[in-house]
């Protein structure tokens, strides 16, 4: 009877015990599986995450669903005149024929009556713009405005319906690891859809360009131009170019972020150029080796080695040696984190700008000045203000400097016009790039114009392009 009672009260005691367990690792606030099957909470209050079971897959449907009907095919239709040197030298005239050239990229449709944005590589020196929408309707587009700094253009068809369109989101708030589609209508095919995730935010690819969002889902040339969303089908970014020796999509591929490429097209809409603020600082970021050579401690952030004159920075304290860590609430770690920042502000905004200055952080509010080289295009003629030394040469207060040739037509008279000065527009004074812009885009693109510039010589002379 005695060994009886061991025996039982051994067995309650195990069975307490197993209880006991089961009520504290599957039944408690800690648990290990939780409530449902789906998500795992791991039990340490202090790393308190969500992870998805390996064999769960993520849902793109619904964003893809959202994606595919604002995303449209952009056709480019360009034309110029070849001539036959072997005609000109005989016969004297070079047997001059119209050449017709078709490119093709994709489009976002970002508003209900039909403006579209794109890339500018897309249709670049474009004579026609056609636009197929995912239902195989057609229409022409009116090129409102581009930026080739950024890469970015902004159309406008007329539909008597509404269209489909992509909203955008906040790209400062993307995260590295985040699931994306990219969404294209190349080669005037349906909508196609690729994802991936994002593998690295303000890439600086050597273009000019400094804050790409990298991603590793598929882009081919034809998705130039198209939408990168998010899990929500929300626009992150504008599709743009790939890393490749071949032309093809090997592994990477790169995305103007989405405040940027908004900004751009609220600036061309609302002043009809693109508004450029800067900071008026000069520098270099910081890693270890430029940590040890300039003996400071901080090894990620922006150190600034100059102060531009009479700029927003010099007028609010900054100088040399701050090392910016954070614009506003958006952490600097890289010239490209800086510039991209930026890029999505325009003159006159206040930024605050936390510094790091003799081992003390100290946030200054700092009034962005406006860009002195300010410059903006038209027909493949890049266009800047002209400053104090131009006015006092060629004894003017007036005009807009020839920065560049990319017109293709023009590149044969490119030495004869870098660096001429236009004085009007269809007898309309150049005062500036700002009003020289509001100018041309109440132009058509086909539309010819008569400038009368003067020369590095200071000879006046006229030209109709």
């Amino acid at each position: 009877m005695k060994r009886f009672s061991t025996l039982f009260l051994v067995s309650l005691l195990s069975g307490a015990t197993t209880l006991g367990a089961y009520k504290l690792l599957f039944e408690s606030n800690g648990s290990v599986f939780g409530k449902g099957n789906s998500v795992v909470t791991l039990a340490s209050e202090s790393y308190n995450k969500n992870v998805a079971y390996a064999g769960e897959a993520v849902d793109f449907t619904e964003a893809a669903d959202k994606t595919v009907h604002s995303v449209v095919h952009v056709k480019n239709v360009s034309r110029r005149t070849v001539t036959n040197p072997m005609l000109e030298f005989f016969y004297g005239y070079g047997g001059a024929q119209q050449q017709e050239q078709v490119g093709t990229g994709s489009g976002v449709i970002i508003s209900e009556d039909g403006y579209i944005v794109t890339n500018n590589h897309v249709i670049k020196d474009a004579s026609e713009i056609e636009i197929t929408l995912n239902n195989k309707k057609t229409y022409t587009a009116k090129l409102i405005g581009t930026d080739s700094k950024m890469d970015i253009a902004l159309l406008k068809i007329n539909s008597e319906e509404k269209l489909p369109y992509t909203a955008f989101a906040n790209s400062d708030n993307v995260k590295v690891g985040e699931w994306v589609l990219a969404v294209g209508n190349p080669y005037n095919l349906n909508s196609t859809v690729t994802a991936g995730i994002v593998s690295a935010k303000a890439r600086d690819l050597g273009n000019g360009i400094q804050s790409f969002i990298q991603t590793d889902a598929a882009v081919n040339p034809g998705n130039s131009g198209g939408a990168l969303v998010n899990t929500r089908g929300e626009l992150i970014g504008i599709n743009t170019m790939i890393s490749s020796q071949t032309g093809s999509y090997v592994g990477y591929s790169f995305a103007v972020p989405s405040n940027n490429a908004r900004k751009i097209i609220e600036d061309i809409m609302e002043f009809g150029n693109v508004q450029r603020g800067i900071l008026g600082v000069e520098g270099r970021e910081l890693n270890g080796n430029a940590s040890k050579e300039l003996k400071i401690s901080e090894t990620e952030g922006f150190y600034i080695n100059k102060v531009s004159k009479n700029s927003g920075a010099e007028k609010a304290g900054l100088k040399q040696g701050d090392v910016i860590v954070k614009l506003d609430s958006q952490r600097i770690a890289s010239y490209a984190d800086l510039s991209g920042y930026i890029n999505t502000k325009r003159p006159n905004d206040v930024v605050n700008v936390t510094i790091i200055r003799d081992a003390n952080t100290k946030v200054v509010p700092v009034t962005l000045s406006k860009n002195e080289f300010f410059s903006a295009e038209f027909k493949g003629i890049e266009l800047e203000n002209i400053d104090a030394s131009d006015k006092k040469k060629f004894r003017i207060d007036y005009g807009v400097k020839i920065k560049n040739i990319t017109n293709e037509n023009l590149m044969q008279y490119q030495n004869e016009l870098l660096g001429n000065i236009i004085l009007s527009i269809d007898n309309v004074k150049a005062t500036n790039v700002e009003s020289v812009s509001k100018l041309l885009k109440q132009k058509d693109e086909g539309q010819s114009v008569r400038i009368e510039m003067i020369n590095r010589n200071g000879e006046i002379f006229r030209i109709i392009i």
